[in-house]
């Protein structure tokens, strides 16, 4: 399965970039924490965070779906010969096969104007490898995540994305504070739109129900 063709034939012209929400029309956005909570109650809060991400995780994903785990990280600070293979799938692929099947996609400057010279400090490795579900170990791979603009080890600090080939969903925690979830169909994603309607981002609440009630 290769990843540009899985996202030209299902989410065709698709920026795989934060904000995910923003850059489809069938899509949702989660509240995981709340910000005033943070400061009151950081342990507190950070149950919150893992108990959403972990809850919309399992209600778009079954044990024997296929997936494309994707990682997309910048090096700038590193000279082209360091950049290696990311730990991340080692630590939480619980099979060989799909370490072995990594793949690497560098991508020039993607901020880069068009009368401008592309700097490759600011190139994207992306990283991506199929597998399923029950290979992952997906909670702590979501708690990790989740931990990065907390401060809490283990944390991972690149942009990780779930695709559900089975599905046709992509799952994305932009930070602690919420996720991403975008589908190539309505019908996919209407089940967790009414049990989890509580946890919409009251902010983009208006666009999502114009979504899924029009």
């Amino acid at each position: 399965m290769d990843l540009k063709t899985y996202l030209a034939e299902h989410f065709p012209n698709l920026t795989l970039e934060p904000p995910l929400f923003y850059n489809w029309h069938t899509s949702m956005r989660f509240e995981l924490g709340n910000p005033l909570m943070f400061g009151i109650n950081k342990e507190h809060y950070m149950e919150r965070v893992y108990h959403r991400s972990l809850e919309l995780f399992k209600a778009l994903h079954d044990q024997e779906d296929e997936v494309l785990l994707i990682t997309q990280a910048y090096f700038a600070d590193k000279s082209k010969h360091k950049v290696k293979k990311l730990n991340l799938y080692r630590k939480y692929i619980k099979k060989k096969e799909p370490i072995r099947a990594l793949r690497l996609e560098i991508l020039p400057d993607l901020d880069c104007e068009p009368d401008e010279t592309p700097d490759p400090r600011n190139n994207m490795y992306r990283y991506w490898t199929k597998c399923r579900i029950e290979d992952l170990k997906y909670g702590q791979l979501i708690k990790a995540i989740c931990n990065h603009d907390a401060g809490i080890k283990p944390m991972i600090y690149h942009r990780v994305y779930f695709i559900n080939i089975s599905k046709k969903t992509i799952f994305h925690i932009y930070d602690d504070r919420g996720c991403d979830v975008i589908s190539a169909s309505r019908e996919a994603l209407t089940d967790i739109y009414k049990e989890y309607n509580d946890w919409i981002l009251d902010y983009d609440r208006e666009r999502i129900n114009n979504v899924f009630l029009g």
